[in-house]
């Protein structure tokens, strides 16, 4: 909603502004211009980006405008999820997840919660670590080394993408000038032209500049902003994961270890005790 209201709000003050005193619309029409910024700043993704880097910037553009993977309802629910999964392994022993880890697709315990069993990565994520337990792994802060390994190497593939973008954001001015260069080389080659005919391909000239700085500033800059915030808020979900996991490990209640996850996300994101409390008082019995 926001994304798109932004990018309305800049192409009508910038073409608004420069048509209001008289500015002909159709000198910024140059196709010939955006090919040579668009496509150069693409092939320079292309050249300093592994594969799963590019496939990456694909996957997670939508991002843009549908907002980060999970909202606070999510986190409800894998608290809530988090919470039955505790009381289970308090009641029964730990061994009593083995059955649930093993086949997560077929777990009436996962089967509760739609939003988180459907994610296949958290899933899986969640999943590994209690077959760690359910194979007599004991010690929280073992565990806890491995899982901020893990953790890392999962921010970092995220953070190339979005560093990739920024990258191709600071290219694009630079690509606008030498897309502004060829047009005055073009330019040089017809100095012969009456005056009028040298204006067009002056400006036309310039317009790469200005293209340039426009798609640097006003786009692939907040492009890569944004998803680098969304990828920052979808690691608080792992985080939460983390923290439940570890106090689950060192003897608390469920109702502890799944406080200790709430308390680490952001307040955009964390729902109230109240509010978690209802939740968990209405789950329906195992």
């Amino acid at each position: 909603m926001f994304a798109i209201l932004g990018i309305v709000v800049t192409i009508a003050s910038v073409i608004g502004g420069y048509a209001a005193p008289g500015g002909h619309l159709g000198v910024l029409w140059q196709p010939f211009e955006f090919i040579i910024i668009i496509g150069a700043a693409c092939g320079s993704v292309l050249l300093g980006n592994p594969k799963s880097t590019i496939t990456g910037i694909f996957a997670n553009l939508g991002l843009v405008f549908k907002g980060a993977h999970h909202g606070k309802d999510d986190y409800i629910e894998m608290l809530s999820m988090l919470y039955a999964v505790f009381k289970l392994a308090k009641t029964k022993g730990d061994l009593a997840l083995e059955s649930h880890v093993e086949k997560p697709d077929e777990s009436p315990l996962f089967g509760k919660f739609p939003k988180f069993s459907g994610d296949h990565h958290t899933r899986t994520f969640l999943c590994d670590y209690l077959r760690l337990l359910t194979l007599g792994t004991s010690n929280a802060h073992e565990l806890e080394s491995i899982i901020d390994g893990e953790l890392e190497a999962h921010h970092k593939v995220y953070h190339e993408i979005s560093h990739a973008v920024a990258l191709m954001s600071d290219a694009m001015p630079a690509l606008g000038i030498v897309a502004a260069v060829l047009g005055v080389i073009h330019t040089m080659g017809s100095i012969t032209e009456p005056p009028e005919v040298l204006g067009h391909l002056i400006g036309a000239a310039l317009v790469g500049t200005f293209t340039g700085v426009l798609l640097s500033y006003a786009f692939i800059a907040p492009i890569s902003r944004n998803m680098q915030m969304c990828f920052d808020s979808d690691h608080y979900y792992f985080l939460a994961l983390k923290a439940g996991l570890l106090g689950h490990m060192q003897g608390y209640a469920p109702q502890v270890s799944i406080e200790f996850a709430r308390k680490i996300l952001p307040d955009e994101l964390r729902p109230t005790f109240q509010e978690l409390e209802e939740v968990i008082t209405n789950l329906p019995p195992d």
